[in-house]
This record gives structure tokens, sequence and C-alpha cells, in this order.
């Protein structure tokens, strides 16, 4: 009854653990929230009280498809100041979330048979996106979590159409410094392999720079696109506007699809965005400072955890914890320990299975320091269960 395409693809494990978390605390169970990737702070006043004034006005209807020029042409100045890159508004589309974002592209960009190539771990829906193309999945090994030009050189082939590059990184934290990605930039000049630039995690970075592989030269610029949005930064992931920038042609290939999918992203949501970009910054460095925060205090706890090992990540809001190690210990992979940690001491964490490697979790720090706490006490408990040596 259903389609090959339908059938190919594997369900959200991060959205099916955070449902049953929240069905089990509907049910007045105490559950800690490690899994969910969204900020815990709410939207700031000023981003909240510019779409009630969008509503009072009548600003409900829709918009262009590709979204309102006053926020194409805010993301254009975000994009100059921030990441050193010069695009006009015909440059820029608005979605419905970056996830919409990425989705237009990869549809826009690839034909069946064409090597995407996707560094593990990798975001859930990355190769997922790419299999509803009916593309094909090249998967690469990681140095510290990240590729390097030796790897990227050996998977090319002369089917390679596009990298998937996500910096900083969902699940792992890891940032990509300038030296690394200009040797990445080479490799895909090249070959004229596009570039799927990731970087909904741009401003939640600790004691690194973000860099834009667009930014290098006008080459990799026009091999590039770059995804943004302002949902982690800004905590305004319900809100669902990301948006990309690239390539006129790609841009309007995107919007296209963008046409006969969705429409316009919600017009409300875009004069939200607009304020988000364009009116006080102060809200994102007391996030960030939280942030910073909860990672140092997260990752040390896991230090101590004996049979687990935690590097401490550069970015996001994500610790990737190696459990691998309790594996011969009655625990067969990752999906079973998040499963038995669910249940059986109520914290909610994602298998790393999901992400391309079955060796790790995936915990959040998007939440409160008493719930870190608690939640670190509920794993040492749970991993002092088995039989540690």
């Amino acid at each position: 009854m259903l389609s090959k395409r339908a059938l190919s693809i594997n369900p959200s494990a991060t959205l099916a653990i955070t449902s049953r978390a929240k069905q089990m605390k509907k049910d007045g169970i105490d559950v800690i929230p490690f899994a969910a990737g969204e900020p815990d702070f709410d939207t700031p006043d000023n981003i909240k009280k510019a779409a009630i004034e969008a509503i009072n006005s009548g600003f409900t209807k829709y918009t262009p498809s590709s979204g309102i020029p006053e926020l194409k042409k805010a993301i254009c100045e975000k994009l100059k100041k921030d990441n050193h890159l010069d695009y006009a508004p015909e440059n820029i589309l608005v979605s419905t979330g970056a996830k919409q974002c990425l989705y237009n592209i990869v549809q826009a960009l690839i034909n069946p048979g064409d090597e995407v190539l996707i560094p593990i771990p990798y975001w859930v829906s990355h190769p997922e996106m790419v299999k509803l193309a009916d593309g094909k999945c090249v998967f690469l090994p990681t140095v510290n979590f990240k590729i390097n030009q030796k790897i990227l050189e050996t998977a090319v082939t002369n089917k390679t159409k596009a990298l998937i590059l996500n910096s900083p990184s969902n699940p792992t934290g890891a940032v990509y410094d300038e030296q690394e990605l200009r040797k990445i930039a080479a490799i895909c000049k090249k070959h004229s392999i596009y570039v799927i630039s990731d970087e909904i995690y741009e401003l939640l970075i600790y004691g690194k720079k973000h860099i834009s592989i667009a930014s290098f030269d006008q080459d990799i610029k026009k091999l590039t696109i770059v995804v943004n949005g302002v949902s982690k930064t800004y905590a305004m992931t319900g809100w669902r506007i990301g948006y990309c920038a690239g390539q006129k042609e790609i841009i309007k290939a995107a919007s296209s699809i963008q046409d006969h999918s969705t429409s316009n992203p919600n017009s409300i949501a875009q004069k939200a965005a607009l304020e988000a970009l364009t009116g006080p910054q102060d809200a994102i460095k007391k996030m960030k400072r939280a942030y910073h925060k909860r990672r140092d205090y997260m990752t040390q706890r896991l230090q101590k955890i004996k049979k687990v090992k935690a590097a401490l990540p550069d970015g996001a809001f994500y610790v990737f914890a190696d459990v691998s190690r309790l594996y011969n210990q009655g625990i067969p992979d990752s999906v079973e320990f998040c499963r038995l940690l669910l249940e059986k001491h109520h914290v909610a964490t994602v298998p790393g299975k999901a992400f391309g490697d079955d060796r790790y979790i995936r915990l959040s720090y998007a939440t409160s320091e008493n719930n870190i706490k608690k939640g670190l006490d509920r794993i040492e408990a749970f991993v002092k269960t088995f039989a540690v040596k």
C-alpha cells in the first residue's frame, strides 16, 4: 500500500523518545529531559511582543512563499555582519524551520543515484532527506567527530554531488576551525562538490569561533548553501523559522519546491524572527552563559562515572557520551541502554545508533541545573546496577 520511499524512512528516534518521556510525565512520573534538542528558556519578550503586534495589526494572511522582503533583508545584513557573506534577497529562502530549508535544498540538488557525503555521527534527519531524494548516502568516518582532508578525498567518486557539513554539530558539539574548513573547501572546489552547511547552532559556541565555510572565497561560496535559523539561538523552536542562502538558481529551485509543498512560512512567526535578528541580543548572552556552565558540569560528572567516556563539546548543547564499555555487561546496544534508563530510572536520552554510532548516547544540557544534577545522579546509579569491574 505504501511507497518504497515512505517505507525506506526511519522514524526520528529523538522525537519518539521525547514523546514517550512526555507521556510518562503526564502519567505523573518525574522524568529528567536529556533528549529534546530545544532550549528550556522562554522566547525573549521583545520577540513575543513583535508577534502580538503582528496579530493585532492583521498580519495574518499569506506572504510571499519564500519569505517577507524585510526579513530577507535582515538575514542578508546578519550574514554580512556575522559571517562576512554578501547576499542579496534573491539569494535567501525563508522556510518553516531550518529542517525544511535542508529538505528543499536536497530535493533541489540531488538526482537519483547522486552520492551525498555525510560524516558520522550525523543529525538524524540528514540521511533520511537524502533517501527521500533517491540519493545515495556515503557515510564518512571521523577523527574526534570531524572529517579531515584525507577522509574526504578518499570518499569522492564521479557520482559525488554534495557534502553535508554540520558545525557546531548535533549530536557531538564538535566545531570545525578555520584551517580544517579551508582544507575541506579545497577538496570541494577541486571536485565541484556542493556543501550544505548546517550552521543552526552557530552562536552556541564556547571558547571557539564560528567560521562559515562559504566565507573563504567566491568559488567555495558558489558551491555552498548556508542553512541557519532562529530556533536554537533565540529559544524559538516552536515558531518554525529557518533560512538558507546560496546561488540564485539553487534558491529559486528550492523556493519552487516550497511553493508546491507548504507555501509561505507562518506570517506571524516571520515578524517575530525579524525582531529576533534586528532587536536586542542580550538574551543570547544570558542563555549562552547558562549553557556554558551546564556543559562544564555535565561533562565533568560524566567523566567521573566508571566505564563512561565524555569529551568536552565546543558548541551546541549536547554531550555525546561513550557507554559502549557497558555493552558486555547486560546491555547490548545504545537503544537498550536508553530504553532501560528511561523506563527504570526515568532519564530520557537518545541512542547513538540514531546518529550512526551505536557506542554513544546523546544528552542535552538544555535543561535546568537541578534537572542536570538529578539526571546525572540517576545515570550514575543506573550504571552501578551493572557488575562494573
